[in-house]
């Protein structure tokens, strides 16, 4: 389990809180009735993994991630070893989060992290790092950054958090800030809260932090689009921080976008495409119960067409109009959305 763990960059109490709460543990058995993760259980997990990193509750995760996993096929042993898909020469974990990054400068020639914790996690006093039910956030293979970010975090200290950001996006940009630093540390606060109810003022000022430093770098000086892209969420999802990112990854690309924000009536979005003409739309929906394809539907097709996309886990499983396409990530978002204005 903990070398599963490892490389899903998961801590193996989640792993065990998967098992138990919902049924996301290993199904080969060896001798001396030793459990082992078979490939379709390794592809369980790495789904899992990126629903929870997207926001997604465990709970609904887990549901999505056995609804659309692939049945078991005959060869299906043990995972590769350390040359096989779940093992990165270049660090990556496999859900492509790079697994530092801070500075190359920030090693110690002794071998301990730049926290004081040694190679084998102890801390210069002994103390060991923290777990979900703990004070400290569970952040295996985790950067620096990452790990300070979180003690800022648990302390609800928004100036260093704000400071953390801030520093993260003018060093490596929006993409990698969110996927390397706000996303583990977000998924972190709701592993804690999935675990003892415990921090969601925590998770509540880290988005509000998080979400003010992203808006500061949303506009495009000089936006290379003639056309505008909107985003916008669904009616009833008020969950907008990814649309913050998007927002500050498109400015990134000299592309200017107007973030209508959470919970935008149908009425009001139709109008706001019709009197705008974008180029490209963004429709987000985290929970599922905002999903509701009628109103993509119900979007005005104009001419010249409008790129529509649909961002967020609750559309997963939705049957979408044929001209909607579903975007899975910020890389994905950004690419077609750039494909549309012309990029």
């Amino acid at each position: 389990m903990a070398a599963v763990a490892r490389r899903l960059g998961v801590a193996p109490a989640t792993l065990r809180t998967w098992d138990r709460r919902y049924g996301l543990g290993p199904t080969l058995h060896s001798a001396g009735s030793h459990r082992r993760y078979s490939r379709s259980d390794i592809a369980r997990l790495e789904t899992m993994r990126r629903l929870v990193l997207d926001g997604v509750p465990p709970a609904d995760a887990a549901r999505l991630a056995i609804d659309h996993a692939a049945p078991p096929g005959a060869d299906d042993g043990p995972p590769p070893g350390p040359s096989g898909r779940l093992s990165r020469s270049d660090g990556a974990r496999p859900d492509g989060a790079r697994p530092d990054i801070a500075r190359p400068d920030i090693a110690r020639p002794d071998g301990a992290r730049p926290d004081g914790a040694r190679p084998d996690g102890a801390r210069p006093d002994g103390a060991r790092p923290g777990g979900p039910g703990g004070r400290v956030l569970a952040l295996p293979g985790g950067s620096a950054e990452s790990r300070g970010l979180a003690r800022a975090a648990m302390a609800l200290d928004a100036v260093s958090m704000r400071a953390a950001v801030d520093r993260a996006l003018a060093e490596h940009g929006v993409i990698p800030t969110w996927t390397e630093l706000l996303c583990p540390v977000l998924v972190a606060v709701g592993e804690r809260w999935a675990a003892t109810g415990e921090g969601v003022e925590v998770e509540h000022l880290l988005a509000e932090t998080a979400g003010s430093a992203l808006r500061a770098v949303s506009t495009a000086p000089e936006p290379r689009n003639g056309r505008p892209v909107l985003l916008a969420c669904a009616p009833e999802e008020q969950h907008s921080l990814p649309l913050s990112a998007l927002a500050a990854a498109l400015a990134e690309q000299g592309i200017g976008a107007r973030l209508l924000g959470g919970g935008l009536p149908l009425a009001a979005l139709r109008a706001a495409v019709r009197r705008t003409g974008p180029a490209a739309l963004m429709v987000w929906a985290h929970a599922a119960t905002s999903a509701d394809a009628r109103l993509l539907d119900a979007l005005p097709v104009l001419r010249p067409p409008v790129t529509v996309l649909a961002g967020g886990v609750g559309w997963i499983g939705r049957p979408l109009p044929a001209r909607v396409s579903y975007v899975p990530d910020l890389v994905s978002a950004v690419g077609l959305v750039s494909r549309a204005v012309g990029g």
